[in-house]
């Protein structure tokens, strides 16, 4: 039996120094349970998504000194890792010095290199370059290496004998690295080489961010690699929270072992396990984890959104936070979430009322922090925004063809409400409160750009920015549950959606926001989350065929919201002139969001301010349908 450690570190971002301690505290936990391997994650010192931090050498030689450090502690234990390599005799793709994403192993003090190669380390063969990965804009795979020596990828791909303490045995293992097991879309399948080459364990070292269903797939592909190749494998991936500028991803840890049939035996809880030890009978190839009676149970929104929020506050260095409470649901889930993973005193709620504001979710608001237990504060803005439209309506405009004055028009005033309240009222408390303040987007309203730019759409984190608007519901149930009382009035649950900016929006009326987010939720979705996004021609075929709802899975009968076919393509096409026209430069700016749906708005969804176009199919099949 071979006892290895797995330390599943949560990795800081561009902190060597901070990651090299607790490296260290993997390295005495491992030999105190007298473990023969220890196997850290990829990218283990750096982090992964650092940006161009890849492109100042100083980083680099950073990077190699500590590498010197793991070597240096590898006394009579082999440590598996993962850092970045560098070739200062040869340039990458983009002229600078060349660098790998690499994978080292060392025992007593050396590296020991893969066998029969001519590097003393292992390079990621396969790079990604798509959501928001962007690996061969750093890195040379070893796909590129391996032509460049006219050799083929068979021949300098190779696995490494390890040594195992406390024995004179050795152990062929293929080292991989995330992408090179994830290879169903690739030419290139490394662990086919390697299990030719007679590897008897994978051992993959990943910094996979974690989204909603993404450990299904994992589970599923993996397994089913494992199974065809007949070699157990032990997946190793980092924990905590890194960010590409935009998109904010955490990392769920969840490191497993799969059998030589591809059973899961085993595997860590999300988002907290920080060392496991698992064991390897290579006589049998039977891979679990120790001590582990049943497999943990899968993160919930809740449990992800919490780890993501408290990541994003630590990585700041922020513990305060100002959030306006409108008594409507998305500013509610967040003042709950931030409350779950904040002291109730660290909570500053803001209501802002105008005429507008219905005595209903005044009340609503105020409700929320009692049984949040947090501070709160109502500062009706009334006289500010009528100070502000004072000094804007009829301002006298002198040009070359003589003097104008310009006119405020009511949609106006509705976004001066929205921008007094952010810009004005919750910057200036959130700086009297030594903290930051939120925005509390939703991905609906995201995806048209229904919200204030320098408005409800300022704050320095969109933590619920990459949820719709059925799981802002969702998520908060789910913190009511978790605080194990109706923190979230169920009134709020209940009430119609409405930004309260005009007689238009009142909400004791029934009136309120121009979506029905039973099928518009599903129809922006479709805009953006399939691996084959969908626009204007496919929702307008699928329309006529009759098989919309099952193609955008929407929960009510989007058959019954029009009565006519000119209804529904007048509805899809103000929905995807927004989507498409101003909203762009509106989410460019929004804030960082926390990402955790199958693509979000930012770096993993790129986009181009352009103009709104339709296909010549979509122009045709209008023309028919219409009968035109």
């Amino acid at each position: 039996m071979i006892k290895i450690v797995t330390a599943q570190l949560d990795i800081i971002p561009g902190n060597i120094r901070k990651n090299w301690e607790n490296i260290e505290k993997e390295i005495t936990f491992a030999r105190e349970q007298k473990a023969q391997i220890l196997v850290f994650p990829e990218m283990c010192l750096s982090g992964y998504l650092i940006g161009d931090m890849w492109d100042q050498p100083a980083f680099l030689r950073e990077c190699e000194a500590y590498n010197q450090r793991i070597i240096d502690a590898s006394s009579n234990l082999t440590i598996i890792w993962g850092n970045v390599a560098i070739d200062w005799e040869k340039t990458g793709n983009d002229g600078r010095v060349r660098k790998y994403n690499a994978a080292f192993a060392a025992f007593n003090k050396k590296l020991i290199p893969p066998v029969n190669s001519n590097w003393p380390y292992t390079v990621k063969t396969l790079l990604p370059n798509y959501r928001q990965f962007d690996d061969p804009r750093y890195f040379t795979s070893m796909a590129e290496l391996a032509a460049e020596n006219h050799a083929s990828i068979e021949s300098t791909l190779q696995p490494f004998e390890l040594p195992l303490p406390y024995t004179r045995e050795t152990l062929t293992c293929g080292i991989l690295l995330c992408e090179d097991s994830w290879d169903e879309n690739y030419p290139i399948h490394p662990m086919e080489i390697l299990k030719d080459k007679e590897a008897r364990l994978f051992i993959n070292l990943s910094a996979s961010p974690f989204t909603l269903r993404k450990n299904e797939k994992r589970h599923r592909m993996l397994s089913a690699s494992v199974q065809k190749l007949h070699v157990p494998m032990l997946y190793v991936n980092q924990r905590g929270m890194q960010n590409n500028g935009k998109d904010c991803y955490i990392f769920d840890g969840q490191s497993a072992a799969y059998t030589i049939s591809g059973e899961l035996s085993g595997e860590t809880a999300p988002f907290t396990e920080a060392h496991s030890l698992f064991l390897f009978h290579p006589e049998t190839g039977h891979l679990s984890i120790s001590n582990q009676t049943s497999l943990p149970a899968a993160p919930t929104l809740c449990s992800a959104m919490q780890y993501g929020v408290a990541s994003f506050l630590r990585s700041i260095h922020m513990d305060k936070v100002v959030i306006g409470v409108s008594g409507g649901i998305d500013s509610a889930v967040n003042a709950a979430l931030y409350r779950s993973v904040l002291p109730k005193d660290n909570l500053l709620l803001v209501n802002t009322p105008t005429r507008f504001n219905s005595e209903t979710t005044k009340g609503l608001a105020r409700q929320l922090a009692e049984n949040l237990e947090c501070p709160y504060v109502s500062i009706p803005i009334g006289n500010f925004v009528q100070d502000t439209c004072s000094a804007l309506n009829n301002l006298p405009i002198a040009s070359s063809h003589g003097e104008t004055a310009l006119q405020l028009t009511p949609f106006m005033m509705e976004n001066i409400q929205a921008r007094d309240r952010s810009s004005r009222i919750l910057a200036a408390l959130s700086a009297q409160f030594h903290g930051i303040f939120t925005c509390n987007a939703n991905k609906t309203e995201l995806s048209i750009g229904y919200g204030t730019l320098y408005g409800d759409l300022a704050g320095a984190f969109a933590a619920t920015a990459d949820l719709w608007k059925y799981q802002i519901y969702q998520l908060g149930h789910e913190l009511n549950d978790w605080f194990g009382r109706e923190v979230i009035p169920e009134a709020i649950f209940t009430i119609k959606p409405s930004a309260e900016l005009s007689d238009n929006q009142a909400v004791d009326k029934g009136l309120g926001d121009p979506l029905i987010y039973e099928y518009h939720d599903y129809l922006l979705k479709s805009f953006i989350e399939p691996w084959n996004r969908a626009c204007p021609e496919d929702l307008l075929r699928w329309y006529k065929e009759g098989t919309l709802n099952e193609h955008i899975g929407t929960s009510v009968d989007a058959y019954s919201l029009f009565p006519t076919p000119s209804a529904f393509i007048a509805d899809l096409e103000r929905w995807w002139n927004l989507f498409s026209g101003f909203a762009v430069a509106k989410r460019i700016q929004a804030p960082p969001l926390l990402a955790i749906s199958r693509r979000s708005y930012g770096y993993d969804l790129r986009e181009a301010q352009m103009s709104p176009y339709y296909t010549d199919a979509y122009l045709k099949l209008k023309q028919e349908i219409l009968g035109k």
